[in-house]
């Protein structure tokens, strides 16, 4: 079982610092997408990812960073950047089209001055996660919708898993398990 992730927040300048300690997962993207929606609302556009200590990233996680990103191109302002993804996230990234609405910086020289203040300025993430199963499968879907929509590849690499969250939604999903027990 992996360690829990924790997501460390803090403002460098002008910049919102968010750092995934751990896996980048459907667990803690809630309180990803809380911070962002928080940080946003008080005007700050400017939107740092740093996945240094992150070895991989799930879809739902991929799907929020999509939908920031996306939202701040609507308002013509601001950008998501991605610092320091190991080369399993960067693949994933240029796989499912994200580098093209994602800054991702694979050279490192993106926020050089903020790079060097980051490391004191950092704290443990105060938004809370998903309140209930159906507000948590909620953000899944719509975070795989927002992968689908980059690209048509991601249509058909997604169309299973946001059919399967619709009737969940619905409540017309199978349980698990139910299906043996009812055989």
């Amino acid at each position: 079982m992996p360690a829990p992730s924790n997501i460390l927040v803090g403002r460098i300048g002008k910049v919102f610092w968010l750092r995934v300690e751990g896996r980048g997962n459907f667990q803690n993207s809630m309180q990803v997408k809380r911070a962002f929606q928080t940080v946003m609302g008080e005007g700050t556009a400017d939107l740092v990812v740093d996945l240094e200590h992150c070895p991989m990233m799930d879809s739902t996680f991929l799907g929020t960073l999509t939908g920031t990103a996306i939202h701040l191109m609507e308002q013509g302002k601001g950008s998501l950047s991605v610092l320091n993804a190991n080369p399993r996230n960067q693949q994933l990234l240029n796989d499912l089209g994200l580098d093209q609405i994602l800054h991702v910086d694979v050279e490192g020289t993106q926020w050089p001055d903020e790079r060097k203040t980051v490391c004191d300025e950092l704290a443990c993430c105060q938004e809370k996660g998903a309140e209930c199963k159906e507000e948590q499968t909620q953000l899944v879907l719509n975070a795989h919708r927002m992968l689908s929509n980059v690209s048509r590849q991601n249509q058909s690499r997604f169309r299973d898993v946001i059919h399967f969250l619709e009737k969940e939604l619905i409540g017309d999903a199978p349980q698990p398990g139910l299906a043996a027990a009812t055989s």
